[in-house]
């Protein structure tokens, strides 16, 4: 392909901060630059506590431990999602329940929340679609109301604020990715985010394969042993140090995305005047991070024929989740609470567009001529 969908970017640091990691002697994770990355990620999100995950999953995986699900515990929460979120939870023995999105940020309607709640629900799980936050304060307050657990999975939303307030710093819990797709990576990896004291001591535990390592090691206990169930959740000291490099440069990752993102904004500004798109909608207390631009197409059949066609240019796009109501995993772990029209029609005919740091002019000029023939041709 002429232009990739995705091309993961280095910052020129990360093979130094590696090389320093193995002159420690320390790769197993938990050395200088875990600690590193939990302090940035403390005093960047404002998080209580961070732990770095060796996945996004992972963090989900934890978080579903920490929120005590058990067999046949309800977790609201979008299906126009990646299966991580509902695996999580699916893993502890509870039931997905899907609620449908919103047509303007295909974030979950936290107006349809209510009517899914159920004596058996523990959590709501907001997503925050293409960096672009929930209605927090509203599932905030549904949640206050119900006794229930907010986890947000932030997954695409480092560096993403809703009313100036960090996306991952909101609720009880939260996930996110640095996975190579994100806008801040370390090929594989995660953090789960903690925004109570309740959560904190237990979450090392599991975090250390339900072990009582860090109490030791703090001189706290006098034998290390297993307390709890956990698992091998640690990432290695050299995805902690590449990642270092990367939120070293965050910001400036950040605005470069935003003004790629811009460009086609504005050059897709016609063709959504004639009717032929609908570009992203942005709500004025939403500050996205830019992980993603797409468009959302007439069809399923303009969708396909146009990815066709941007092939044959040599632009690869993709489309995103089959919704997992609909999925055969989904069908029999899961429930639907009301409709889900809007996920339904979203899900045929969203079409996502190359962005990453390196993406020129020229071939963002290149996407935006082809995407603009389609339409004049047909």
């Amino acid at each position: 392909m002429k232009i990739p969908f995705n091309k993961p970017w280095a910052t020129g640091d990360e093979a130094a901060f590696i090389a320093k990691a193995i002159a420690n002697g320390h790769l197993s994770g938990n050395g200088e630059f875990t600690q590193k990355c939990h302090a940035w990620l403390q005093s960047q999100i404002g998080c209580t506590k961070a732990l770095l995950t060796h996945s996004c999953t992972a963090a989900l995986e934890m978080a579903a431990i920490l929120a005590d699900i058990q067999p046949g515990d309800e977790v609201i929460m979008p299906s126009y999602t990646f299966v991580s979120t509902a695996n999580a939870f699916v893993l502890r023995g509870g039931i997905p329940v899907f609620v449908d999105i919103h047509s303007d940020t295909f974030n979950l309607d936290e107006s349809k929340i209510e009517a899914a709640i159920t004596p058996k629900t523990k959590a709501i799980v907001p997503v925050h679609y293409a960096g672009v936050s929930c209605a927090m304060d509203e599932i905030m307050d549904i949640a206050q109301r119900h006794n229930l657990l907010v986890i947000e999975d932030a997954a695409q939303g480092v560096n993403s604020t809703y009313k100036g307030q960090p996306l991952g710093s909101i609720g009880h819990l939260a996930a996110i990715s640095f996975h190579e797709t994100k806008n801040v990576i370390c090929g594989e990896g995660g953090a789960l985010l903690i925004n109570g004291l309740e959560f904190g001591e237990r979450a090392e535990i599991i975090w250390h394969k339900g072990t009582n390592r860090t109490q030791f090691f703090q001189g706290l206990v006098d034998k290390y042993t297993w307390v709890d169930i956990g698992s091998s959740y640690l990432p290695s000291e050299i995805n902690a140090a590449f990642l270092w490099a990367q939120l070293e440069s965050a910001d400036k990752i950040t605005r470069k995305r935003l003004d790629i993102w811009q460009q086609y904004h504005e050059a897709f500004a016609d063709l959504e005047s004639q009717g032929y798109v609908r570009r992203p909608i942005i709500p004025n207390q939403c500050q996205h991070n830019a992980h993603m631009y797409y468009l959302l197409l007439p069809d399923l059949d303009s969708r396909t024929a146009l990815i066709e066609k941007l092939r044959v240019c040599g632009i690869n796009t993709v489309f995103h989740y089959i919704p997992l109501h609909s999925a055969p995993a989904g069908r029999k772990y899961g429930s639907v609470s009301g409709t889900m029209d809007v996920t339904d029609n979203i899900a045929s005919r969203l079409l996502r567009l190359p962005i990453f740091y390196e993406l020129t002019e020229a071939q963002i000029q290149l996407i935006v001529t082809a995407i603009a023939k389609f339409f004049n041709d047909n």
